[in-house]
C-alpha cells in the first residue's frame, strides 16, 4: 500500500479542513479527488508530500510516517513522488532541457550522460522530444502541461500527484492530458488527481473520492459507465408464469 490514512484530521492554520479521513492508495490505481473550491482537495495532496502537517490518526506515505517525519527527511520522500501543478511552475528563464536537468541535478543525478538519457526518455514518454531546446513561452498550454508531467516522471515515481492538471487547458487538450496520465498509470505508477471536470471521470474511470462538509467519502459507483453496470434481470411476463404453472401440473 502506497498511502494509508486512517482517522486523519487535516488543518490549514487553525481551521479544520478535513476530519476523520480514511484513504488508501495501492500500486497502479488511478484516483480522482473531486469537490468544490476550498473543500480540501489541495490540502489533502499537500499532506502527502509534507507541505501540510497531519493532525491525529495514522498517516503513512510510501512507508514514511507523516506524523513523525522530520523536515530533513522530506527531500528523500519527495524524490519518490511526482507532482504536476495546475500553473505548470516551469522556470521561464531556461529551456525545457535545462528545466528538466535542473531537477535531476537537484535530486542527486551526478552524471551528465545519465541525465541526458533520462531527459530523452521522459520527453519521449510525453511525445515532446523535439521541444527540448525551446523556452516555455514558445510552448502551448497543453505542451507546457506535458512537460510538467515529464518533469514529474524524472525520478521514476511510485506515486504521481496532479493538482487540477487540466484546469488551465481547453477541452481537447485536457482530454489528452488525462489520457497521458492514464497511460502512465497503466505502466504501474499510481496517480491521484484533483479535478472539477466530472465529464473526464466518466471517460477515464478510476476510484473517486469527494471532499464535502469536511469529509472525504468514496463515490466511485456514481461514475461507472452505463455499459459496465450489471443489467437487471427482466421481470417475467405474467403469461409466462401461467404457462410455467400449467406445464408443472402435467
Amino acid at each position: 500500500m502506497l498511502v494509508n490514512y486512517k482517522g486523519v484530521n487535516i488543518y490549514h492554520e487553525e481551521d479544520l479542513v478535513l476530519q476523520d479521513v480514511t484513504f488508501q492508495v495501492n500500486e497502479g490505481e488511478f484516483i480522482y479527488v473531486i469537490g468544490k473550491v476550498g473543500s480540501g482537495k489541495t490540502s489533502l495532496l499537500k499532506t502527502l508530500y509534507g507541505e501540510l502537517e497531519v493532525e491525529e490518526g495514522t498517516a503513512e506515505v510510501l512507508g514514511t510516517d507523516m506524523r513523525k517525519v522530520k523536515r530533513r527527511q522530506l527531500p528523500a520522500l519527495r524524490r519518490q513522488l511526482g507532482i504536476v501543478f495546475q500553473d505548470f511552475q516551469l522556470l521561464t528563464d531556461r529551456t525545457v532541457y535545462r528545466n528538466l536537468d535542473f531537477v535531476l541535478k537537484s535530486t542527486g543525478w551526478d552524471k551528465k550522460k545519465d541525465r541526458d538519457k533520462r531527459i530523452e526518455e521522459v520527453l519521449e514518454a510525453v511525445g515532446l522530444q523535439s521541444k527540448a531546446n525551446q523556452m516555455p513561452y514558445q510552448l502551448s498550454g497543453g505542451e507546457q502541461q506535458r512537460i510538467c508531467i515529464a518533469r514529474a516522471l524524472l525520478n521514476h515515481p511510485k506515486l504521481l500527484l496532479a493538482d487540477e492538471a487540466t484546469g488551465n487547458l481547453d477541452k481537447e487538450t485536457g482530454h489528452n492530458a488525462i489520457a497521458l496520465l492514464h497511460s502512465i498509470c497503466n505502466q504501474g505508477t499510481a496517480v491521484i488527481m484533483t479535478t472539477h471536470n466530472e465529464e473526464l471521470i466518466r471517460q477515464f474511470p478510476g476510484v473517486v473520492y469527494r471532499c464535502k462538509d469536511h469529509r472525504l467519502t468514496e463515490h466511485t459507483d456514481e461514475y461507472v459507465p452505463e455499459s459496465d453496470r450489471p443489467s437487471a434481470e427482466p421481470a417475467p411476463h405474467p403469461d409466462a408464469e401461467e404457462e410455467d404453472s400449467e406445464y408443472s401440473e402435467i
